[in-house]
C-alpha cells in the first residue's frame, strides 16, 4: 500500500535550511518554509499542514524566546491544529522543555539527522491522523453506518469489519474467536447493532469456570421447587433473548453434558426449563465467541463436533492488538478523551515518547490491557500532554534506555557516542521493521537503504524478529468496557 503524503510547513528564518531540509525528505513529503514570524499566515498554514516544524535556533534572547512561544501559542490554541515539531540547538535544553510545556509534539536537534527527522514527522503525522480518524469516525457513528463501538483502520480490521457487516443481515450463527482482550463481545454487540434483531435484546453470558449445574440453570432456568432453594420460577438467559440475539462467550469452556441440550436449542429452537416438561419455543440468533481452538477440542472428544459444525456457520476472527499496530494511536487517544472526561482530567494527547512505547509494546493483554494503560496513564497526568512518565515501567523499558535515563536523571548525564549511534540505528531498524510487519524489502525502501545492507544491519544490531507473546488460555474472562 502507498505511503500518503505528508505536508511539512516549516517556520523558519533561514531559508536555505529550508530548502535544503525539503529537498533531503525526499519521497512521501511535500514540505514548504515560511517565515516564523508571518503569524497572518497560521490558519492558512493550519489547514494545508500534516506537520508544521518550528525553527527556534532565533530564539537567542529572551525576547526572542517569548515571541516564539507566543507564535507555538497560537498555533496551538485552534480548535484543530497540526502536530508541532521543534527545531533546536542542543545548548539550549532550557528552551527545549518550555517548548515542549507549550505543547510542541517532539524536538529534533540542529543539524537534523534527516532518516530521524523523517521517522518523527512520519509519527507525528501518524498520530494527527488518527485524531482525525477518530472524530471522523464517532461523527460517522452519531449518524448511521458504523460498527458499533468498534475502531479500527488497519487493514486486518477493515477486512473484518466489511465481512461483520456482510453477514449481520443474515440470521445466521456467528463463532468469534481471538485471544483474551481483543473485544470480542464488542464485535457480537456491533452484529447484534446492525441486524434486523437490534429492536429486541442482546442477552450475553460467559460459560467460563463455572460448575455446569449453575451453568444450566443460567441458561434454561427452573421452576418452583425444581430443586433446593427454588422458591420461584425463573427464566434462563436463552428465553429472555427470544427476538433478539443471545451472546454466549467463552463458549469452549461448556460441558459436555450440557451441549446436546444447546444443540437442540440451535436445532429445534426449543428447550425446558429445569423441573419442566412443558416446552418453550424461542426465535433467537446465537453468537458464540471462544479464545480456544474447537476445532483441536473436537479432535480431542472434548467439543462435539455436530455442535461445532453448527456454531461456526460465520467465523469471525479478531486479530491481536500487536499484529495490528497501525490501529493503537487511534484506539489510545480513544481512550484517553474517553478516560479524560470520566475522570475530569486535563489530558488531551500523548508525547511522541509515550507514543512510541505504546507503539512498541507487544500488548499481550490487547486492547484490554491497552484501555487500562491509558486510563492508568490519564489519572496520573497533570498537565494536557500525557507523557512516558505516566506509563507503566514495562512499556518504559520498550522506549531506549538513553530516553528513560534523562527522565530520571535530567539531561546532565553523558553516555558515549558509540552506544547513542547503536541505540538510534536498533531502535529506528526495529520500529521500521515492525511498521513493515517484519518485510525486509519493504523495510529496506521506507529507510531507503539496500536490502543487503538492511540485513548486515539486523545481524550487527543483533535484531530478530519477535514470536508471539504466549496468552494464558485459562485466563478467566473479565467484564469488557468499550473497545474503541
Amino acid at each position: 500500500m502507498a505511503k500518503p503524503l505528508i505536508k511539512i510547513s516549516f517556520l523558519t528564518q533561514d531559508s536555505g535550511l529550508g530548502e535544503a531540509i525539503a529537498r533531503a525528505l525526499g519521497e512521501g513529503f511535500m514540505a514548504c518554509t515560511s517565515s516564523d514570524r508571518q503569524i497572518e499566515q497560521l490558519a492558512e498554514l493550519r489547514d494545508w499542514s500534516d506537520v508544521i516544524l518550528l525553527d527556534l535556533r532565533s530564539a537567542n534572547t529572551e525576547g526572542d524566546e517569548e515571541s516564539v512561544l507566543r507564535l507555538m501559542d497560537e498555533i496551538r490554541n485552534a480548535p484543530t491544529h497540526p502536530p508541532l515539531v521543534v527545531l533546536c540547538e542542543e545548548e539550549n535544553p532550557q528552551l527545549i522543555f518550555r517548548a515542549i510545556e507549550h505543547g510542541a509534539d517532539d524536538s529534533v536537534t540542529n543539524p537534523p539527522n534527516i532518516v530521524e527527522l523523517r521517522l518523527i514527522l512520519r509519527r507525528a503525522y501518524k498520530f494527527r491522523a488518527a485524531e482525525v480518524e477518530l472524530q471522523r469516525l464517532r461523527a460517522q457513528e452519531r449518524l448511521a453506518g458504523s460498527l458499533h463501538e468498534l475502531l479500527g483502520t488497519s487493514a486486518p480490521m477493515q477486512e473484518l469489519f466489511a465481512l461483520a457487516r456482510k453477514i449481520a443481515p443474515c440470521n445466521v450463527n456467528v463463532l468469534i474467536t481471538g485471544e483474551t482482550g481483543t473485544g470480542k463481545e464488542l464485535l457480537a454487540r456491533a452484529v447484534h447493532h446492525l441486524s434486523a434483531r437490534n429492536t429486541g435484546s442482546l442477552v450475553a453470558f460467559s460459560c467460563a469456570n463455572l460448575p455446569e449445574n449453575l451453568v444450566e440453570d443460567e441458561l434454561f432456568g427452573h421452576e418452583k421447587g425444581a430443586f433446593t432453594g427454588a422458591l420461584l420460577s425463573r427464566r434462563g438467559r436463552v428465553e429472555a433473548a427470544d427476538h433478539g440475539t443471545l451472546f454466549l462467550d467463552e463458549i469452549g469452556d461448556l460441558g459436555l453434558g450440557l451441549q446436546p441440550k444447546l444443540l437442540r436449542v440451535i436445532q429445534e429452537r426449543n428447550f425446558e426449563r429445569l423441573g419442566s416438561n412443558k416446552t418453550i419455543s424461542v426465535d433467537i440468533r446465537l453468537i458464540c465467541a471462544t479464545n480456544r481452538n474447537l476445532a483441536e477440542m473436537v479432535q480431542q472428544g472434548k467439543f462435539r463436533e455436530d455442535l461445532y459444525y453448527r456454531l461456526n456457520v460465520v467465523q469471525l476472527h479478531l486479530p491481536p492488538l500487536r499484529e495490528r499496530r497501525d490501529d493503537i494511536p487511534l484506539l489510545a487517544q480513544g481512550f484517553l478523551q474517553k478516560s479524560a472526561e470520566q475522570f475530569d482530567k486535563k489530558a488531551r494527547r500523548f508525547s511522541q515518547r509515550a507514543l512510541v512505547a505504546l507503539e512498541e509494546h507487544n500488548w499481550p493483554g490487547n486492547v484490554r490491557e491497552l484501555e487500562n494503560v491509558v486510563q492508568r496513564a490519564v489519572v496520573l497526568s497533570e498537565d494536557q500532554t500525557v507523557d512516558l512518565a505516566e506509563l507503566p515501567a514495562s512499556l518504559r523499558s520498550s522506549v531506549a534506555q538513553a530516553e528513560t535515563t534523562e527522565l530520571s536523571e535530567g539531561p546532565q548525564v553523558s553516555r558515549s557516542y558509540e552506544d547513542e549511534v547503536r541505540r538510534f540505528k536498533r531502535s529506528l531498524v526495529l520500529r521500521t521493521l515492525r511498521e513493515c510487519g517484519w518485510r525486509k524489502a519493504e523495510c529496506a525502501r521506507t529507510l531507503g537503504v539496500a536490502r543487503g545492507y538492511l540485513h548486515r544491519l539486523i545481524n550487527q544490531l543483533e535484531i530478530h524478529e519477535e514470536a508471539e507473546p504466549t496468552v494464558d488460555r485459562r485466563e478467566e474472562s473479565a467484564p469488557l468496557g468499550p473497545v474503541m
